[in-house]
């Protein structure tokens, strides 16, 4: 054993180590505890689920405001905005305590100045936040960092979802100021095109700031890099759902006014994205919209997550989905982020043709959202197949190459293990594949046309709460 400690005051003690050993295991049996419980007919399934819910307790840290599942070891393991919130929406089902945390903690660290150099304004929603020398010494601007252009309507959209979850709005009434300025923020970012924008403060910010936030994530159909202010299609999106969710929330609280402004905002979006992203001769939807109000006519993966929440019109969402499913996106191991006839494909790269599992499991809920309960069922399937290849721990992302008989999904070589949203990825799908919905408002499970994963006959959740109630639910 080894014992490391600022000063070493006393002499390395294996009664110490034993004990310190003791405290973490009962640490993690009670992290492990918190939610409900899944159970199959399937041992390797059961196994790649088990460690799946262990990676996320293992990368949860209890903070002052809750727990926050830290994004990735070993380069991420901090709290970032954007991963925490999708993290705690694959896990809201079974633990809807994770996204209180996550709440609770980005509404304490929003924006409330403007500032270049961190990327903030009032209202904004914390990218990232570091704690090593460059970032104290302001070297660097992530000690705090606000570039995420996603992350402040995602962090409304989980706490429309938590609400919607648990029925628990005290807590919803809590954050109302928060949400409110989130919501002004979104706002104020999408004027004057009435899409959210961004464009980086700094030059030692992020140049792209979505969730594919590498140099040449972004770019138009024939290799040029597009100019800002840029608005991403998943980020329309996600302010659609912040918006519509917001309505709803303000109707429960009696604030009609308000109501009808988010709702009437949702709808414009709506409207916007379907008009100005829309492509006919793909039959998809483009990946931005440049600063001078060119479409990046460029196949990603990122129009999987407007399926996530139900923009699109159902004869559009059909052809989007069929495309996903095809062998450009799919690669038999998961969705590749881009598709492979784009001048940047590369399998190899970090968001130009990888597989990220959470990339594919939002796609898949979509698919879900849909009614492609068929195309679901493959994305599992194929997603817990690449857990076996590694140990049934998905990593941040793998390399995006075709499946081959008998060969294994290839690793790329620097991505974090574990991973918090790769872990949660497990569960979103087996959500999706279920057709579960939890109704906290009024007590109630919804289930429609569930199917089982391939290989399994029968799968048991225990324990999953419904307001008061704790539920056992058996699918065969």
């Amino acid at each position: 054993y080894v014992e490391v400690g600022p000063e070493m005051a006393e002499t390395p003690n294996r009664d110490r180590f034993r004990a310190a050993a003791a405290r973490a295991r009962f640490g993690m049996r009670a992290k492990r505890r918190h939610g409900a419980t899944v159970h199959s007919s399937g041992r390797v399934f059961n196994d790649w689920v088990e460690r799946a819910r262990a990676d996320v307790a293992l990368l949860t840290t209890e903070l002052s405001t809750g727990p926050y599942p830290y994004a990735g070891i070993p380069w991420f393991s901090t709290a970032f905005g954007r991963d925490g919130v999708i993290s705690a929406l694959q896990m809201l089902w079974l633990n809807p305590g994770l996204a209180r945390g996550v709440l609770a903690f980005l509404a304490q660290h929003q924006a409330t100045e403007t500032s270049p150099f961190s990327d903030s304004q009032p209202g904004k929603i914390m990218h990232e936040t570091r704690k090593g020398e460059m970032a104290a010494l302001r070297e660097l601007p992530f000690g705090r960092y606000y570039g995420g252009v996603d992350t402040t309507p995602l962090y409304i959209h989980l706490a429309c979802a938590y609400a919607d979850r648990t029925g628990d709005m005290a807590f919803v009434d809590s954050l109302w100021p928060s949400l409110c300025a989130a919501a002004e923020w979104t706002e104020e970012a999408s004027r004057p095109t009435g899409f959210v924008t961004y464009q980086r403060a700094a030059e030692s910010g992020l140049a792209n700031q979505g969730w594919k936030d590498s140099h040449d994530s972004v770019f138009h159909a024939d290799g040029r890099t597009p100019r800002g202010p840029i608005a991403l299609v998943e980020v329309q999106g996600y302010a659609f759902a912040a918006f519509r969710g917001l309505a709803a929330l303000a109707r429960r609280r009696g604030e009609i006014d308000r109501a009808d402004h988010w709702e009437s905002s949702a709808e414009a979006m709506r409207a916007a994205v379907e008009r100005h992203f829309w492509l006919d001769d793909l039959g998809f939807y483009a990946l931005a919209i440049d600063g001078a109000g060119e479409p990046c006519k460029v196949r990603t993966s990122n129009v999987g997550h407007l399926l996530y929440v139900g923009l699109p019109a159902p004869a559009r969402a059909q052809m989007v989905a069929d495309q996903l499913l095809s062998a450009s996106f799919h690669s038999g191991w998961g969705l590749r982020t881009l598709a492979d006839d784009a001048v940047y494909f590369n399998p190899m790269s970090y968001h130009n043709g990888s597989i990220w599992p959470h990339d594919t499991a939002i796609c898949g809920a979509g698919l879900a959202r849909f009614g492609e309960r068929e195309h679901v069922i493959r994305l599992m399937s194929s997603t817990f197949e690449s857990a076996v290849h590694f140990n049934m721990r998905l990593p941040e992302l793998f390399c995006g190459f075709t499946r081959a008989p008998g060969e294994a999904p290839i690793a790329y070589p620097v991505a974090c293990l574990p991973q918090a949203w790769s872990a949660g990825s497990a569960f979103m799908l087996m959500q999706a594949c279920l057709g579960l919905e939890i109704d906290g408002w009024d007590g109630e499970i919804h289930v429609t046309r569930p199917r089982l994963p391939i290989g399994i006959d029968t799968l048991t959740l225990r324990h999953l709460g419904v307001g008061t109630r704790k539920v056992d639910l058996t699918f065969q």
